[in-house]
């Protein structure tokens, strides 16, 4: 069994899973989520679970099966200081560092990840599968099945602008920044120059915002009309688009690397922290423009 600990927003638990099921996949056991890092009193915003959207095989974890893994390993989640704690039947691996890890790949059955694990080298060997399983258990329907009717249909760009607690939390700014206006700019410059007739469907969770400092007259699409609560949505639309602009956003990544189309053209911003000692070296696919 392998336990992957899920914190973060959607595309943080996309990671987390992945990691968890390619090291399930490669020692041949069963994948089980701990939930318990969602209810983390101290997270600035909160997070529910979100990947029930998916298609998903992995089960959720209940305390005697964290505890099985993390008592062998020298204790308490909580407790869990070290990089690595071992014993003969146990292995709690606690992230150090934002680069890839290659030992997190030698882990051996019994092992609990706690990390963002925010690189495609963690799971790289099992592409197909992960797409495999994040396949979106429903179909759209309403309005987000005429969007992306729409979307299938033409040379269509995600861009996301990711704002929110990025600039209302000064700790979150002060890690993450926002994205520049001369960013989108260049960007959707450089698609232009690549691509006939693009249409750039625009998704963030700030639209008023993005309708008044985005002005991209007659081909372009503000996609308005989902809920945070149904951020999984504006998920499958990015997705189905031929070509993205990503924000410095673990959402708008996934959106981009689920499309597996290889004449997809992803730009991204080559600075993805305000935090500039952050090392993201392992964080964009090498094949992704970088601006």
């Amino acid at each position: 069994m392998i336990i992957s600990r899920l914190k973060g927003g959607l595309g943080n638990q996309m990671f987390q899973y992945a990691a968890g099921l390619r090291l399930a996949m490669a020692r041949n056991t069963l994948l089980k989520l701990d939930l318990s890092g969602l209810d983390d009193p101290t997270v600035r915003t909160p997070r529910s679970y979100e990947l029930d959207a998916f298609a998903i095989t992995a089960e959720l974890a209940d305390p005697s099966d964290i505890e099985a893994i993390t008592a062998r390993s020298g204790g308490l989640v909580s407790r869990l200081l070290a990089r690595w704690s071992r014993d003969r039947s146990g292995t709690a691996a606690v992230e150090q560092t934002f680069c890839f890890d290659p030992q997190v790949l030698s882990l051996p059955d019994g092992a609990y990840l706690r990390g963002y694990w925010q690189s495609e080298h963690y799971f790289e060997d099992a592409s197909d599968l992960v797409r495999e399983e994040l396949t979106f258990r429903s179909s759209a329907v309403g309005l987000n099945a005429e969007a992306l009717k729409e979307i299938t249909a033409c040379s269509s760009v995600s861009v996301h602008v990711r704002r929110g607690d990025y600039l209302t939390d000064p700790a979150v700014y002060a890690m993450h920044g926002v994205c520049s206006v001369d960013y989108y700019r260049h960007a959707i410059d450089y698609i232009r120059e690549r691509v006939s007739s693009p249409i750039f469907y625009l998704f963030s969770d700030e639209p008023e915002w993005v309708r008044e400092n985005l002005d991209l007259g007659d081909s372009v699409r503000l996609v308005d009309h989902n809920s945070a609560k149904d951020g999984f949505e504006d998920l499958r639309l990015m997705s189905r688009c031929a070509h993205h602009i990503i924000a410095n956003s673990t959402f708008s990544w996934w959106g981009a690397w689920l499309n597996h189309s290889p004449n997809k053209i992803v730009v991204a911003p080559k600075r993805w922290f305000a935090d500039e000692s952050m090392d993201t070296s392992d964080l964009l696919p090498e094949s992704w423009v970088k601006l």
